[in-house]
């Protein structure tokens, strides 16, 4: 790898400002972890159930910002910002009709939902509570997901890290304001959070509707490429969320020890995550432009840089991860069962960095230059084997190691999938068109 790259800075200055904002929302959820973990046991415990299904649904999609960002940054490229402000406030109705589908659907099915995650008691009231009261901040939160979809589209990531800190930042004093001072307890920390979101997604509005269109109507037409593109990426995330589940359920099957060494390991992986998605991002920013413009060559040649560092960093992870295997779990349980069955599958946790970080970097690419169809078609089929090599893990008595080689597995078939289309050059696809 070269020292130097003409794509270097551009690679940099779109990198920073969108890990920032990636980085803000498990730095949220920490804090508020802690402000209602100091409730109880019972609270913490609503939270953990409550906060993880409306995380999911906050997840599954983010196509609302990737489809937006890969399609806005080709209408760009190709010297079309008339066109980029259509789609602009295209992504806005789309991302409004399904929160707004989406909260009657959980505010409806709240109760049966919890209670089919295992939902009981003091704490299961509690997260009931949570999740209705929290569900209503997800229309705000889908249209903040659209607005940093069209930032990032349009090359500018400091305005979507100002409004995502500060409406964090807001939604921390909220909470310790309406948990401790109006004693409101969990309500009070699920009503901050959907306060700050109506904001920053009021904040997001303002951007998606600033810029000038000939029309700002809902148009089925107009929403058809973006929903393409976001169909698609829905799809892959969801194949790519349904196998890290898939494996905590074999954990569970195999006993405590292996779910809770599981838990670390992933959270950490996720983590970890957030730098390599950043260079993603940069990927998907640049490809898109580069290739809306027509400079094929520019594009493949920006995307290779962005392989290489991805990589790099990766590789640097593992390097400091592999010598502590026996430190860094002992910072989330002093279960020595846990801690063996981390250190079991610690040495597949480490090599799974720098294949995750060309992974990343190759989903990133593929999203901007909006080949999401083989994106998706790769992604299931990368998932199929893990969950056929996770069953055997339970079948055959592998354990954890069994379940950690196959996510090793998932990620290297991904790599192979991803870095054939990538060779191959079929998504190098120039304009508008």
């Amino acid at each position: 790898m070269r020292l130097r790259s003409p794509y270097d800075r551009e690679i940099l200055r779109l990198a920073l400002p969108a890990l920032g904002a990636l980085a803000a929302e498990p730095l949220y959820v920490l804090a508020d972890t802690a402000i209602v973990g100091h409730l109880g046991r019972p609270q913490i415990a609503a939270l953990g159930l409550a906060g993880t299904v409306l995380a999911g649904a906050f997840t599954i999609f983010n196509f609302l910002t990737y489809g937006t960002t890969a399609v806005v940054a080709r209408a760009v490229g190709a010297g079309q910002p008339e066109r980029a402000a259509r789609l602009a406030a295209q992504a806005l109705w789309v991302s409004l009709g399904i929160g707004v589908v989406l909260v009657v659907v959980c505010e409806a099915l709240a109760a049966p939902l919890l209670h089919g995650l295992g939902a009981h008691g003091q704490s299961g009231a509690y997260a009931l509570t949570y999740f209705r009261i929290g569900a209503l901040g997800l229309p705000a939160a889908l249209l903040a997901l659209a607005g940093q979809g069209y930032l990032r589209g349009v090359s500018n990531l400091r305005r979507p890290l100002v409004i995502v800190v500060a409406a964090n930042a807001v939604n921390i004093v909220l909470e310790v304001l309406f948990v401790y001072g109006f004693h409101w307890g969990i309500a009070g920390s699920a009503a901050g959070t959907a306060i700050a979101q109506a904001g920053m997604g009021v904040a997001f509005v303002v951007e998606l509707l600033r810029p000038h269109a000939a029309s700002k109507r809902p148009s089925l037409r107009e929403m058809k490429p973006m929903l393409r593109v976001g169909r698609q990426i829905f799809v892959r995330t969801a194949a790519l969320y349904a196998s890290f589940l898939f494996a905590a359920s074999v954990c569970a099957r195999m006993g405590d020890a292996q779910l809770g060494a599981n838990q670390i390991a992933s959270q950490l992986f996720l983590l970890l995550a957030l730098i390599l998605d950043s260079v993603a991002i940069a990927g998907q920013v640049t490809v898109g432009r580069m290739l809306g413009s027509g400079d094929a060559g520019g594009a493949y040649a920006a995307a290779l840089r962005m392989i290489a560092w991805s990589v790099v960093v990766g590789a640097a992870f593992s390097l400091v991860l592999l010598p502590l295997t026996h430190l860094v779990p002992r910072a989330f349980t002093g279960d020595h069962a846990v801690l063996h069955q981390a250190a079991l599958l610690w040495p597949y946790f480490v090599l799974m960095q720098p294949l995750g970080g060309a992974v990343f970097a190759l989903d990133g690419i593929l999203i901007g230059a909006s080949d999401t169809r083989y994106l998706m078609w790769s992604m299931l089929a990368a998932s199929a084997v893990f969950i056929v090599l996770a069953s055997l893990a339970l079948e055959l008595g592998w354990g954890i190691v069994g379940v950690w080689a196959a996510l090793d597995v998932l990620i290297a078939a991904r790599l192979v999938l991803l870095g054939v289309r990538f060779a191959g050059r079929r998504w190098v696809v120039t304009g508008w068109g």
